[in-house]
């Protein structure tokens, strides 16, 4: 396995891709289909499929993170999404599972956490080696 893209279901794609572009700083791929019903947005190494939610249902959301993203410093990325005016839902802290991070909500409702390792010298589990098997 190389990466994985979290796919989130939204309202709209055009806005998402707008949100996620201007508030959040990635950069879109493009878009698909005649809504567009899907799209592309990447940061860095951070890839985010945005899919819209057919036959007037509701985007769908996970029961909390969405996707939780490992960065160099949570708290630069803080300052910067706070002054792009995006919905902070938990203020950044150090948590027990080693990490320091903090919430935002998209315009969909869907909650990705942004961290990074307290201490560079351990990983935490999801930033462990790769098992390349």
């Amino acid at each position: 396995m190389i990466r994985a893209m979290p796919v989130l279901q939204v309202k709209s794609v055009t806005a998402s891709e707008q949100f996620y572009c201007t508030r959040l700083g990635f950069t879109s791929h493009g878009g698909w289909g005649d809504g567009p019903d899907f799209c592309i947005v990447q940061r860095g190494e951070v890839t985010i499929a945005l899919d819209r939610a057919r036959d007037g249902i509701e985007p769908a959301l996970n029961q909390y993170w969405a996707a939780y993203v490992y960065v160099e410093d949570a708290d630069a990325l803080l300052a910067e999404l706070t002054k792009n005016g995006v919905d902070i839902v938990r203020e950044i802290e150090n948590t027990p599972y080693g990490l320091r991070d903090f919430d935002i909500r998209d315009p969909d409702g869907h909650i990705i956490c942004f961290g990074h390792d307290i201490d560079p010298t351990v990983k935490s589990p999801g930033l462990m080696a790769a098992n390349r098997d």
